[in-house]
């Protein structure tokens, strides 16, 4: 790509143009997918990008460009741009820079040698083989595979210059069954910060024959009862209300626009002290891990709620500089050609001392969430709809019938505080979050949870 010493005279150029920060990101992006829909493969892809997103941020406000053209020609042109002047000639060298590589002890498994296209293709025809042998009403089946790989060199003013190779791959499939009319759909992703060793060695058969499962117990499903009602979350259900009702909150450049209910409250109780909420981007092989965040910043392990008080906030390093708090490598991008934000990585309520077992058995008559869908939330006042895709009836401390088409209903700073039993399990669910049309991959968790009240929206 770009060479130390043409990167570093255009550091020194942004800044002599009057910057107070000056940044390059250079990202080589290799993506390569499959896809397989009404029992055949529809789409085999491959594509490699190369490009440059030049920062320059002077007496507050931010400047950006990108490129595909890495020649030192364009580079310059981009420059003079954003500095509104033209070069001199006569840049002074401001500051040397020591290249640091992140090391692999972050992902899944060192990466070595990729297994072929021939053996992917088999294992997603053979999955496609197996939903297809069961007796259902499986009506049509969708499975994707991707895996893509960065590798990225940032370099910025304060003197940070970084090397990270970032591989991912992600399987997703999801069924639509019909019975009658009735249609219903069911889906499943797992993936991780590796190679495709992570899919090679997960149990497939169990994979699809889980989502077959899900879909036909959908289809003879009870509509759900509405009203307020005691909800236990599974840990199963992954760490969609964590995400969206809590987590967004806690962005810090969402905190400094005067849109977060947290702001503000640090220092002050926002949840239940059974509540501790950690944001980490150092868990080896999850799917929102990262050596360096997008800005070159080391990820690290964030408390931000503990024991029900506030901590702190997640930041990028405008957000930091402009509400004075630290850094904690949470300024993520979705490639070269976008501005680096605040985002979260791997977020999760802890684990507590309840057992998982005793949470159920303790409601008499409320809803068993096992697993979670989308939602909305707005950060400004905290209030969440989520969805419930599969969800179950709890009478007399057991599980009873399935039920469909419940949302979750509620405010995340008021749920955080009721919350009065956490479990001593875990599990957690993967996605790309959305945040100012960029998207990044992000894993979510919790233990099971008691909500002792809660408004069920239902079909009943």
């Amino acid at each position: 790509m770009i060479d130390k010493e043409l990167m570093s005279k255009i550091i020194d150029y942004l800044i002599s143009g009057g910057g107070d920060f000056a940044e390059i990101f250079l990202e080589k992006r290799e993506n390569f997918g499959i896809s397989l829909e009404n029992k055949k493969i529809e789409k085999i892809v491959s594509g490699k990008k190369t490009g440059a997103g030049i920062r320059f941020v002077s007496k507050g406000k931010t400047f950006f460009a990108f490129t595909e053209d890495l020649s030192e020609t364009s580079l310059y042109k981009i420059a003079k741009d954003l500095v509104n002047k033209n070069s001199d000639g006569n840049i002074k060298k401001n500051q040397s820079f020591n290249l640091i590589t992140a090391d692999d002890s972050y992902l899944y498994r060192k990466i070595t040698a990729d297994t072929s296209i021939e053996e992917k293709l088999e294992q997603i025809i053979h999955m496609n083989q197996v939903a297809w042998k069961e007796v259902s009403h499986l009506n049509q089946l969708m499975i994707n595979y991707g895996q893509g790989s960065q590798d990225i060199y940032i370099m910025n003013s304060k003197g940070v210059f970084i090397k990270d190779f970032r591989p991912r791959v992600k399987l997703i499939a999801q069924g639509i069954f019909e019975k009658d009319g009735q249609i219903q759909s069911s889906y499943d992703a797992i993936g991780a910060l590796g190679d495709h060793q992570f899919i090679k060695n997960r149990n497939l058969d169990d994979f699809i024959l889980n989502i077959i499962a899900k879909g036909e117990n959908l289809l003879n499903a009870e509509g759900a009862p509405s009203g307020t009602m005691p909800v236990v979350i599974s840990g199963d259900a992954g760490g969609t209300m964590v995400h969206e009702a809590c987590g967004h909150g806690l962005e810090a450049d969402i905190v400094k626009k005067g849109m977060s209910v947290y702001a503000d409250k640090i220092g002050q109780k926002v949840a239940s002290e059974k509540i501790t909420v950690i944001d980490d981007g150092t868990i080896k092989g999850r799917y929102g891990t990262g050596y360096f965040d997008d800005e070159g910043t080391k990820t690290k392990e964030n408390v931000l709620i503990e024991n029900g008080i506030l901590k702190g906030y997640i930041t990028d390093i405008l957000s930091a500089e402009e509400l004075k708090i630290p850094l904690t490598g949470n300024g993520r991008r979705e490639g070269y050609h976008a501005l680096p934000i605040t985002r979260m990585t791997n977020t999760y309520i802890k684990s507590g001392d309840d057992e998982s077992k005793n949470i159920i058995t303790s409601v008499e008559d409320g809803l068993y969430v096992h697993k979670m869908g989308g939602g909305q939330v707005n950060t400004a006042n905290g209030d969440f709809v989520f969805e419930v895709t599969e969800g179950y009836l709890i009478k007399n401390g057991k599980l009873d019938k399935q039920v469909k088409g419940a949302t979750l209903i509620g405010n995340g700073p008021d749920v955080l505080n009721r919350i009065d039993m956490v479990g001593d399990d875990f599990g957690y669910s993967l996605g790309t979050c959305g945040k100012d049309g960029q998207g990044v991959p992000v894993a979510d968790g919790q233990p099971t949870l008691r909500i002792p009240g809660l408004v069920v929206g239902g079909v009943q």
